[in-house]
């Protein structure tokens, strides 16, 4: 489903010149499937011979309980839930080291326990030695530098290190950095100073220049963030509300609209699910009309279900058509 919606947005499997994923196998089969459903009737544009294994994106790495599932009453029972937490949620917090007996011990360079920050160090070096070389420097690819598109396909942790790293998130911020399954998150990338050029916007982990596609299939990912104490709900607010005052108005939203869709922003930001949001709201404010965060909140996930709903219509009209 990302890789069709990647397609529909026109990045095709023909402008990914390297992708990268970890070496478990669930990172590689994903990136070679978005890669596949990229490429639509034109399977010859892609092949897997432009995937890049990289150790440093794999999962984060949680020491003797490797394996085990985090609601696991007998890991509960024998170090207790106040420590489970502090060792997933805290970003220094590491479970102990695992021994060469462990099922799940692997030789040097991989770890034998890892807290989010070690995690984040690995998958910033891997930004640093070979995504960054890729996209910036790297000779021989069948697109210029200025043209790339690169992809990587990894795991929730080590996303929100690599967001974390593009957004300057404040270390205690981290673990609040918001990862949704199955939506593709776009970064836009300056060659010269190799930095994001999306506008940013305000989240519960500070500010973010990434830019999150939605598509029907993956929207119940994104509905938790509109929703009430919603991240995006929150960025919105904060993004638009200029003056600081708590409250809304129409031209400050209308003003917060153009913002993300200036010609320098990209296509991304016009595939930001907080722009049609905000559009609808600021299509039925009235022009003295001021909101406070609550009412912007309600009015935000009944402009999101509406959108939802008029696209499942869509959706059964172009099905049926494709039956007759």
């Amino acid at each position: 489903a990302a890789g069709q919606l990647l397609r529909s947005r026109g990045i095709k499997a023909s402008s990914v010149c390297v992708a990268f994923a970890s070496e478990l196998e669930r990172s590689h089969e994903t990136c070679e499937l978005a890669l596949a459903s990229m490429a639509g009737h034109e399977q010859e544009t892609w092949s897997s011979e432009r995937i890049r294994r990289e150790w440093k994106l794999n999962e984060r790495h949680y020491g003797c309980v490797q394996g085990r599932f985090k609601n696991d009453p007998d890991l509960v029972k024998e170090y207790g839930e106040e420590t489970l937490v502090q060792w997933r949620r805290s970003l220094h917090g590491k479970p102990p080291p695992m021994d060469t007996s462990h099922p799940y011990y692997l030789p040097p360079p991989a770890p034998l326990t890892e807290s989010l920050a070690d995690c984040q160090r690995r998958v910033v070096s891997c930004w640093e030695e070979s995504i960054s070389n890729a996209l910036f420097d790297e000779e021989d690819l069948p697109v210029p530098p200025d043209e790339r598109t690169i992809m990587v396909v990894a795991h929730a942790n080590t996303i929100r290190a690599l967001m974390a790293h593009f957004d300057d998130v404040e270390e205690e911020q981290v673990p609040n950095l918001y990862v949704p399954n199955s939506v593709p998150i776009l970064y836009d990338f300056c060659r010269a100073t190799r930095k994001p050029v999306e506008e940013k916007l305000e989240s519960a982990a500070g500010t973010s220049h990434a830019r999150w596609m939605l598509s029907p299939e993956n929207h119940h990912h994104v509905r938790k963030a509109i929703s009430t104490g919603g991240m995006l709900t929150r960025a919105l607010f904060d993004a638009m509300d200029t003056t600081r005052d708590g409250a809304l108005c129409r031209t400050e939203l209308e003003a917060g609209i153009r913002e993300l869709l200036r010609p320098d922003a990209g296509p991304v930001a016009r595939d930001c699910v907080v722009v049609d949001v905000a559009k609808k709201c600021a299509f039925e404010m009235s022009p003295e009309e001021y909101i406070s965060y609550e009412e912007f909140e309600r009015r935000t996930t009944e402009a999101y279900d509406e959108i939802r709903f008029m696209e499942s219509l869509y959706e059964d009209d172009h099905e049926i058509g494709a039956w007759v």
